[in-house]
């Protein structure tokens, strides 16, 4: 706080003193969730390119964006990734998220993410097919096409997450992987919801899995179940989620000639082995 004061004197003799401090105790401090605001800003414009402090700053949800911004050349994938998990923080200062598009850091797939936030929408006829899938009353559905039609992909993510059941539902099916990630960080979002989306074969596979990666998700034995018997989940999920399965559910995943043979033929060798080992 020193180092901002208005007399000079004091902030260049405090500036003096903070220069002297290793870059330890800086990191140890940022990495507090009540980290000083003065604090945050000193460390952004003068120790942004010292090692792990641009990443700390990412990391800290209580440091403001407009810091993590200043930094952001200096940030790894993992102080990129912690950002994209946070999407309700990165969408919220959009100087952010264009100084992330810039940056050479991000790892394949995070700047496949990255480029997904110049993705357009659905084309109206798709928004009108999903629409009426999910909204059965007209007035209601009408509302919503005419909302999502005009939406650019901020607007969508932002409703993502602080939207209601509908647009939860319609988005999860937005052709944008940021959109459908925002539906599942959404804190709106109810158990039953999952349960649907797990049971979702016009999804992708990566939105199953990310649902099976989810542990608050993973609770539900529907979700459990949905996700096995799901075709489109990824068959290193299905292959570690099926033993999980109650005798009946198991019966019925032998007999599910749509997901893969290796998952059916995996289940069929458990259920034997477990009517074996029940005397059956």
């Amino acid at each position: 706080m020193l180092a901002f004061d208005a007399d000079s004197n004091i902030a260049e003799r405090a500036q003096g003193v903070l220069l002297t401090q290793p870059v330890q105790h800086f990191l140890e401090a940022l990495a507090r969730p009540e980290v000083d605001p003065h604090l945050s800003a000193y460390c952004s414009d003068n120790l942004g390119d010292k090692p792990g402090v641009a990443d700390v700053l990412a990391k800290n949800r209580a440091c403001p964006t407009s810091d993590v911004t200043r930094v952001v050349p200096y940030l790894s994938p993992s102080g990129i990734q912690a950002l994209l998990d946070d999407l309700d923080r990165l969408i919220s200062d959009p100087q952010l998220v264009m100084a992330l598009h810039k940056s050479k850091a991000p790892t394949a797939e995070q700047r496949d993410l990255l480029n997904e936030m110049q993705k357009g929408a659905m084309a109206m006829n798709e928004i009108e097919e999903v629409a009426a899938e999910i909204e059965p009353d007209k007035a209601k559905r009408e509302t919503l096409q005419q909302r999502l039609a005009h939406m650019n992909v901020v607007q969508r993510l932002t409703l993502a997450l602080k939207g209601g059941r509908s647009e939860r539902m319609f988005l999860i099916r937005d052709p944008n992987k940021l959109v459908q990630r925002c539906v599942l960080q959404s804190p709106r979002l109810t158990d039953t919801e999952v349960e649907s989306f797990a049971s979702m074969s016009n999804l992708p596979a990566e939105t199953l899995r990310a649902i099976s990666l989810t542990r608050s998700f993973m609770k539900s034995y529907s979700v459990v179940r949905n996700l096995v018997n799901n075709p489109k989940t990824p068959l290193d999920v299905s292959l570690h989620l099926f033993p999980r399965l109650t005798a009946t559910d198991l019966a019925k995943l032998c007999a599910n000639k749509n997901v893969p043979e290796t998952l059916r033929s995996s289940a069929i060798k458990l259920h034997r082995k477990r009517k074996l080992g029940s005397g059956g």
